[in-house]
């Protein structure tokens, strides 16, 4: 007669009281990876429990159950959570300068949670997951995006330039600009930054730009 397997979960509850953990408390517990792995390792068990006796375990079936529901829990939270950091950050965006860094704070939360979901879609080969709330899908960018590793390399003709121009000298620059004036114009200069349509029609050309490149990338659409 063969032996009852025993389930050897990857992620052991240690609750207070003796009541099994709510999907709830599964989801806050644990990632999307770490349920994915775990629902993973629960049908390799359940697929060896049917070969080996016939049928799967009532605790390996209740588990497995568990960290369905577990799932769809995290899914909805997640799409709650980009919901309202999305919200959030165009609030911030129209507010004064005092909310900028909040705005900021805000975007890199949605950024560091989508290339979670985007990195946890694309390692398992996925367009989507849904939950009874949101789908969460892996699309492709409709335009390329530029990758810049070294932006102290991009050459001035493919930068653009922000200067801070005092009026007598802009005037004096829209009459003519001599020699003269090439001095103060360039001690002018506030900033600059790579042109990233510049760098596109560059490369788009036939041209190579050191430390650049253009591809298309991936975004998280929630539905």
């Amino acid at each position: 007669m063969a032996t009852k397997a025993t389930i050897t979960p990857l992620f052991p509850f240690q609750p207070t009281t003796g009541a099994p953990p709510s999907p709830t408390a599964v989801a806050m517990d644990h990632s999307l990876l770490e349920l994915d792995c775990e629902l993973d390792a629960l049908l390799d068990q359940i697929q060896d429990e049917i070969e080996e006796q016939g049928q799967a375990s009532a605790e390996a079936m209740e588990r497995f159950q568990l960290f369905c529901q577990a799932m769809d829990v995290k899914i909805d939270g997640i799409g709650r959570f980009l919901r309202i950091m999305e919200t959030r950050a165009e609030y911030c965006r129209k507010e004064s300068a005092r909310y900028a860094a909040r705005a900021r704070r805000a975007q890199s939360k949605i950024e560091r949670t989508e290339s979670v979901v985007l990195y946890y879609l694309a390692s398992h080969d996925l367009k989507k997951i849904e939950s009874h709330e949101f789908t969460l899908k892996r699309n492709k960018n409709s335009q390329d995006s530029v990758e810049i590793t070294r932006p102290e390399s991009i050459p001035a003709d493919l930068r653009r330039f922000e200067a801070k121009i005092d009026g007598p000298l802009w005037l004096e620059v829209i009459d003519a600009l001599p020699k003269t004036l090439a001095k103060p114009l360039a001690a002018s200069l506030k900033s600059s930054e790579p042109s990233n349509s510049a760098i596109k029609q560059h490369i788009a050309n036939g041209g190579v730009v050191e430390r650049a490149s253009v591809k298309r990338g991936y975004h998280l659409r929630i539905e």
